[in-house]
């Protein structure tokens, strides 16, 4: 079983904490990884996009010039998407982008990536964040104890304090337990959590 070092919010050592192996010590799946990375991606799409084809666009009625003896091609309309002001031809409009993923599969790729920061040396444990209330130099002092760079910091439901005093900070990002996803923990540096997130993880995540 993994076995990571526990900081204090001083970024003092305090102990060790053996981890799951089925959470944080599994079989690091890159496709499974990339397949929800992508999905993910996918479904921060808004798919908004839309431009206008011959038949939206205003004007265009009447008929441009006569069909022949004019010694010019024949056109029926000036909104055609060949002329300037016309219309757009195979252009983009309003989709869904969303991708389905299994739930397994999105289970997979969360162990794979908390595995692989395990793996990495890129986990920090937390005892706790003892701040009572916002401080960005008190949060950049813990990030710089513990050497974290572009550090992802996993919080159990409501910890505003800590999100307030990293929000400034560049590089850093605060996400809720019940928000954790692969794009973010790939996308970051360091992972860092407290040992209640690392026991509701072993807690959903083993199965």
């Amino acid at each position: 079983m993994p076995t990571v070092k526990i900081f204090d919010f001083q970024g003092l050592e305090t102990g060790e904490m053996t981890l799951s192996d089925a959470v944080f010590g599994s079989f690091i799946h890159v496709p499974a990884m990339h397949q929800v990375v992508v999905a993910h991606l996918a479904n921060c799409r808004l798919g908004t996009h839309s431009v206008k084809t011959r038949g939206d666009v205003r004007g265009g009625g009447k008929k441009p010039w006569r069909q022949k003896h004019t010694g010019r091609a024949r056109h029926g309309s000036n909104r055609s998407p060949i002329w300037v002001g016309g219309g757009v031809a195979h252009g983009p409009h309003p989709r869904d982008y969303s991708q389905k993923v299994n739930k397994k599969v999105r289970r997979l790729a969360i162990r794979s990536a908390l595995s692989m920061k395990v793996q990495e040396s890129l986990f920090t444990v937390v005892k706790s964040f003892d701040i009572d209330k916002p401080s960005t130099k008190t949060m950049r002092g813990f990030f710089e104890a513990v050497k974290a760079q572009k550090p992802l910091v996993i919080v159990p439901e409501g910890n505003d304090n800590v999100r307030i005093s990293s929000r400034n900070i560049e590089g850093a990002k605060v996400i809720n337990l019940g928000n954790i996803n692969v794009y973010d923990i790939l996308n970051s540096k360091t992972l860092i959590v407290t040992p209640e997130v690392i026991t509701k993880l072993e807690e959903v995540y083993a199965g």
